[in-house]
């Protein structure tokens, strides 16, 4: 019953002095009012004849905007007018469209498409969570209502990360042709192979003579060499408590994944084999480096449901997995935070057995408010306590640092915005020097 009907009785209430009796005027127009009703209900189309189905985009990157279309198709003999609320979870950022207090309407046999435009504010899986469908009568007294999971076409938008750092990849691209090029140029040497083989001109060191290949040639034939590819990188993600702190506008797990995925396509880029592990008390994910022209979607889209588990990482539990995965001498990065308490406490026991197999590089994201904190003149006690706090974590991230260079550990620590460049130039400066 609908508004209408409860307008058409109050109408009927102002003749009641018309009447001889008012108790039967009362009877008859609540009767005529419910047959009415009961007519209308009957002739509006019932959800069970709909037809529903969703298309559209399965994925988006955060920040972007996806259409689901949905399509209702009038299976029955009448006229459907109906209204329709197609419900997302709200980090979705839904917008339909036709408004949801708008009636629609589908002529028999026809189909009516609803588009939904997705501006999602979280990364992660978006799925749909309820349709309401609510079809009235050919009066609008009555309506028949649809909702729930099971009327409910399933549908799931996969948020993928931004990957704002993708824009620094043609600069960084290019310096590693330069250092590609350097090392051709140079000769053998540590973390060189062979390339090719060319004509002798002068100035090439005599050294780099093949004589075998010369004696069958009628010319002087030189080895070149290139960097050694098939490199080892592991990328680790520390999904514990610490990745959930916000730095800026994001969590610091977030900045951690636009790094990761700058080092992984310049890696990529470069011939490397790039191996991805996302573990805090347990093994979230993991991504290996076969088929490496996939390798980055595949590695996009496996690190887009990844969320922060509010746990303390169980450095132990990565270090062993890292250990029995990669028996090749690798280049490891762990994507953490520089806190005493908890690489004192769970990385520093196990990093000599890590650091003495591989190259180890901690990537941290600086916190701005630290040096906020620090940089300006208290004006109260306040302010004061406040900067002795920033002192104070200043000081052991200092610690922390100087501990684990002792272990032979490159320390990457930059603001958000810098992490990625700054840990992309480590990786070519390792690469340039034969460190890999």
């Amino acid at each position: 019953m609908t508004w209408r009907a409860a307008l058409l009785l109050a109408a009927g209430a102002l003749t009641l002095p018309l009447w001889p009796s008012p108790f039967a005027g009362v009877l008859v127009m609540t009767g005529g009012v419910l047959l009415l009703v009961l007519v209308d209900r009957m002739r509006a189309v019932p959800p069970t004849a709909l037809s529903v189905e969703r298309e559209g985009d399965r994925t988006v990157r955060l920040g972007g905007t996806a259409t689901v279309a949905l399509r209702l198709g009038n299976g029955s003999g009448r006229t459907l007018r109906a209204q329709v609320r197609d419900a997302w979870v709200p980090s979705a950022g839904a917008r339909p469209d036709v408004p949801p207090e708008r009636i629609v309407t589908v002529p028999p046999g026809d189909t009516l498409v609803l588009p939904t435009r997705l501006t999602p504010t979280r990364r992660g899986d978006r799925p749909a969570v309820s349709l309401t469908i609510r079809s009235y009568g050919p009066m609008r007294l009555a309506f028949r209502q649809r909702s729930g999971r099971p009327a409910t076409p399933p549908w799931t938008l996969r948020v993928l990360p931004r990957f704002d750092s993708r824009r620094h990849l043609p600069e960084k691209l290019a310096r590693l042709r330069i250092i590609d090029g350097t090392q051709v140029t140079r000769g053998r040497g540590q973390g060189t192979e062979f390339d090719t083989l060319r004509e002798y001109v002068v100035g090439d060191d005599i050294r780099s003579i093949d004589w075998r290949a010369s004696a069958r040639q009628a010319d002087v034939l030189v080895r070149t060499w290139r960097p050694e590819r098939d490199r080892r990188l592991v990328c680790v993600l520390d999904t514990g408590r610490t990745s959930a702190v916000r730095v800026g506008d994001e969590p610091r797990l977030d900045t951690s994944i636009d790094a990761a995925l700058l080092l992984t396509a310049l890696a990529a880029r470069a011939g490397d084999r790039v191996d991805l592990l996302a573990a805090d008390t347990a093994i979230r994910a993991t991504v290996t480096g076969s088929g490496r022209p996939a390798l980055l979607p595949r590695l996009v889209h496996a690190l887009a449901p990844l969320q922060p588990a509010l746990v303390e990482t169980d450095f132990e539990l990565i270090a062993g997995e890292i250990l029995r995965r990669q028996r090749q001498r690798s280049l490891v990065v762990l994507f953490t935070a520089l806190e005493a308490g908890a690489l004192g406490e769970g990385l520093l026991p196990v990093l000599p057995r890590l650091a003495a197999r591989h190259r180890v590089v901690i990537a941290a994201i600086h916190d701005p408010v630290l040096t906020t904190m620090t940089s300006t003149t208290p004006a109260r006690a306040a302010d004061a306590y406040a900067a002795a706090a920033g002192w104070r974590a200043l000081a052991e991230r200092d610690r922390v640092r100087a501990a684990l260079t002792r272990h032979g550990v490159t320390v990457v620590d930059a603001p958000a915005g810098a992490l990625a460049t700054r840990l992309a130039d480590t990786y070519l400066r390792l690469k340039a020097r034969a460190q890999l």
